[in-house]
């Protein structure tokens, strides 16, 4: 399957098989089948908002395989200060470089950075619409947990209005003989055109405000933060802060078995107790970001195949 020269935008874009192909080079990369496989590479890394982990991960994801990365942390520090588009931006820095990840503020960026690039550029996070990497190492963390994805019942639990991670993932999910469980408040259900996305594929899934109805059925509970830097009036957010948390006593609720997921930054939605906990997967979770991101950067520049 070839990959090379191909733009990671959405799961819009991408069928089963390649998802699952993808899923299989990050097995081989994580068993160190591709050792300095990026060596001679260079990746353009242009986060134009705040990330730790994405960020961090793809700078060592490349490092790790022997190539190397530039790139801004902080859009004060870029010519997009002085009034420079961002499509002139990636149309310099594509002469400069075998492969862009971008992070941008605004849902289309990375479209709209993919269609004026040469080079295949990477969706790091586009305002609240995708995040396909992590969402890719969300199924890989899934499938080396429980050896498979068909036939689980998973629970994207919080922000599902404003989370790019939950938007992409529930899109990725589509492709699997699954059932998704939806909890959220009802302010921040998820958006229509997601939900009318799901219905459209057939998928089984139902939504809920009650982790108390549903949480014994649950394979995995996908937890997300509340996304206050979305919502334009700070009441709105207010209302809903805190609808969730994770504590010893709310695993009361959930099935022994559940496996605990988080995109992370956490901020009060999981309890740290709930981190010694075998149920608690998150940090697996983040560490699986770099051989997913090796194994993309090592398609989309076609060193490997």
């Amino acid at each position: 399957m070839n990959f090379k020269g191909k733009s990671i935008i959405s799961f819009r874009d991408l069928k089963k098989d390649e998802i699952e192909y993808i899923l299989k080079k990050t097995y081989e990369v994580k068993n160190n089948k591709y050792p300095d496989a990026l060596r001679g590479k260079t990746l353009a890394s242009l986060f134009f908002e705040p990330s730790t982990r994405t960020r961090l991960s793809f700078d060592s994801a490349i490092s790790l395989l022997g190539g190397k990365y530039f790139g801004i942390a902080d859009p004060s520090s870029s010519s997009i200060q002085k009034g420079e588009t961002l499509k002139d931006s990636i149309k310099t820095v594509c002469g400069y470089c075998d492969a862009i990840v971008i992070r941008h503020p605004y849902e289309g960026a990375a479209r709209a950075a993919s269609e004026v690039s040469s080079k295949p550029v990477i969706n790091a996070g586009d305002g609240a619409n995708q995040h396909p990497t992590q969402t890719l190492l969300d199924l890989y963390t899934i499938k080396e947990q429980f050896g498979k994805i068909d036939g689980l019942n998973i629970g994207l639990m919080g922000d599902l209005k404003y989370g790019r991670t939950a938007h992409s993932l529930s899109m990725a999910l589509s492709y699997y003989n699954v059932k998704i469980t939806l909890i959220s408040p009802k302010l921040l259900r998820i958006p229509i055109d997601f939900k009318n996305y799901l219905e459209g594929s057939g998928i089984k899934f139902v939504e809920t405000s009650s982790i108390e109805e549903v949480g014994q059925d649950l394979d995995v509970l996908y937890v997300t933060r509340i996304q206050k830097e979305r919502f334009g009036d700070l009441q709105e957010y207010e209302k809903v802060a805190g609808s969730y948390k994770i504590t010893e006593e709310t695993m009361g609720v959930l099935n022994p078995k559940v496996k605990i997921m988080h995109p992370l930054p956490r901020l009060d939605e999981i309890d740290p107790s709930i981190d010694k906990l075998e149920n608690a997967i998150y940090f697996e979770q983040a560490h699986n970001g770099i051989p997913v991101r090796q194994a993309i950067l090592g398609l989309v520049t076609g060193a490997i195949q």
